[in-house]
């Protein structure tokens, strides 16, 4: 079973900054998914892919891995932030 840990962002429908640093492993799916025949959803057996686990550091995310034998771990390096920094007259140019 694979598994990517990556870190979270800032929420960005609020302002705040709850969890903005935690990092979160995710079991990623080793089936295909499949279109159910009465209602058309996509869906599969693998239960494994709603499962999320957060730590609070990166080498935390990674002793858990290897303790459960968690095999094809990949780190997503999180994205750098991008500032757009303008002044409120820009708003009227």
């Amino acid at each position: 079973m694979a598994a990517r840990i990556y870190q979270m962002g800032k929420n960005a429908l609020q302002s705040g900054k709850a969890r903005a640093g935690t990092w979160v492993l995710e079991f990623e799916s080793g089936s295909r998914r499949r279109a159910d025949p009465l209602m058309g959803w996509s869906g599969g057996a693998d239960t494994q892919t709603q499962v999320k686990l957060s730590f609070p550091t990166l080498e935390a995310a990674k002793a858990y891995a290897e303790r459960e034998g968690v095999e094809g771990v990949h780190v997503v390096p999180a994205a750098a932030p991008k500032l757009k920094l303008q002044s409120y007259a820009d708003n009227f140019k």
